[in-house]
């Protein structure tokens, strides 16, 4: 059953409940926490939550919950749209909402 939280940090809020502690990063093909890296090809997405700004594009958002193959559960938030950060196009793939 998919649900839709309707903010944010009430998406993050409730992973974190579910286990998905760990919050991630991006940096070029990695999502980085701490000293942790973990490639493009080392995670899944379980889930992804979409928000648009009610009158900012530019506020626009996804809510990631992550599992890497080794077992780490975490979030990750990004921009898209016209405010996305610079992914690198394997990153870019792997984050494709769809």
């Amino acid at each position: 059953m998919e649900y839709h939280y309707d903010t944010v940090s009430n998406a993050i809020n409730s992973l974190k409940r579910q286990g998905y502690t760990i919050d991630f990063n991006l940096e070029g093909n990695f999502l980085v926490n701490g000293g942790s890296k973990i490639g493009v090809n080392e995670f899944s997405i379980v889930d992804v939550y979409r928000y648009e700004g009610d009158t900012d594009p530019s506020d626009e958002a996804a809510v990631y919950a992550i599992e890497s193959t080794d077992g780490m559960k975490g979030v990750l938030v990004t921009a898209y749209g016209a405010s996305a950060e610079a992914f690198t196009d394997e990153m870019l793939e792997k984050l494709k909402v769809r």
